[in-house]
């Protein structure tokens, strides 16, 4: 069968892979060079087993917060936009106990199938994608908040999750020393020695050359026009670079895929939940930059190891197809990451950048 996937980001590629691994012909199409889109800077943490969804009943908690501090990690820009009213409000009918835990038994299923695929297809490429396995402290500051942690990590032991406990802040700086400066910040956190991270361009960069090794071939620069159809299913996609034909046709076009659906008469609840990242060098001497993953919490600040790199993402905002990236964006990640690991290196070079991650 002739299956052609559309969009060439880490989904895009990775559904490809396992389709050439089946026995298919495949054709890749994007508009951009493969994982140049949300996957490019990315927070590169593998989180497998430590799913807390952001859809959860302590955000009517936080929401006047989040939305009127200027120093708030969530942004929301109303725009008159039927999609972002529609996604947003069927966000917040999510946000309680009973969804909460529905969508953190499909994550953890989810993340088990996603990590098997993963270390089949790492044995079998080796990439060169600064992978670690080093685990992931997620930080919390209030004993409210470690509690509400606490009964997430019982929660995901019941459903079958990998091993993890409720560390103390001694103990946080005993697993990632680098934390030494902040350890009056830290009221607890959660280890999951298991966590990995990897650098999802690296990752994607290898699984392209892999792919076109295999016979793969890409139609890349070209935009998505239309969709021919006949008798209720798509034969053909029409593009600026001409029509491909396929048996089967696969979507993986991150936050464009809701405008496309629109064209095929679905409704897909998709919307760019915009974030940012830097990537710094770090300084090697021992105990200056983590080696383990760590999330603080109440920053929303992600930090993974890439080699000799540090990868800090953080921010949610609201705000459409936005590509912009403000200043002080970058200084928000910068100032966090002064104050959890002030001697990381010297914060010279930065490598701001923004994606639209593909939030459901």
């Amino acid at each position: 069968m002739h299956v052609t996937v559309l969009g060439a980001g880490i989904a895009g590629l990775a559904t490809a892979w396992e389709l050439t691994q089946a026995g298919h012909q495949v054709t890749v199409v994007d508009r951009a060079a493969p994982g140049r889109g949300a996957s490019a800077g990315n927070g590169a943490q593998l989180s497998y087993s430590y799913v807390a969804p952001l859809a959860d009943a302590s955000i009517w908690r936080q929401l006047p917060h989040l939305l009127t501090s200027p120093a708030s990690p969530l942004k929301l820009r109303p725009q008159l936009d039927p999609q972002q009213w529609r996604w947003g409000l069927a966000f917040l009918a999510a946000c309680n106990a009973k969804a909460a835990s529905a969508t953190t038994r499909r994550l953890l299923a989810l993340a088990a199938s996603s990590r098997s695929g993963f270390e089949a297809m790492q044995a079998q490429l080796q990439p060169d994608c600064d992978f670690s396995a080093t685990g992931k402290l997620v930080l919390y500051r209030s004993a409210q908040g470690l509690a509400a942690a606490g009964r997430q990590v019982a929660l995901q032991r019941d459903m079958g999750s990998a091993a993890q406990r409720i560390v103390t802040p001694d103990e946080c700086v005993a697993i990632e020393p680098a934390l030494e400066g902040y350890h009056r910040e830290i009221a607890g956190a959660v280890h999951t020695p298991s966590e990995c991270a990897a650098d999802c361009l690296k990752v994607c960069e290898a699984l392209e050359a892999a792919l076109r090794a295999r016979g793969v071939g890409f139609m890349l620069g070209a935009d998505i026009q239309a969709f021919d159809q006949k008798a209720g299913r798509v034969h053909a996609v029409q593009t600026s670079g001409g029509a491909v034909e396929a048996d089967a046709f696969v979507m993986a076009l991150g936050t464009a895929s809701a405008r496309f659906g629109r064209q095929l008469g679905s409704y897909l609840p998709v919307y760019p939940l915009k974030g940012y990242s830097i990537t710094l060098e770090v300084d090697g001497s021992p105990g200056a930059a983590p080696t383990v993953s760590v999330t603080d919490s109440a920053r929303k600040t992600v930090f993974a190891r890439l080699g000799k790199r540090l990868r800090v993402a953080g921010m949610a905002e609201l705000v459409g197809h936005d590509d912009r990236i403000p200043e002080g964006r970058i200084d928000t990640l910068v100032a966090a990451t002064r104050a959890v690991f002030p001697r990381c290196g010297d914060f010279v070079e930065r490598a701001p950048w923004t994606g639209m991650r593909p939030a459901t």
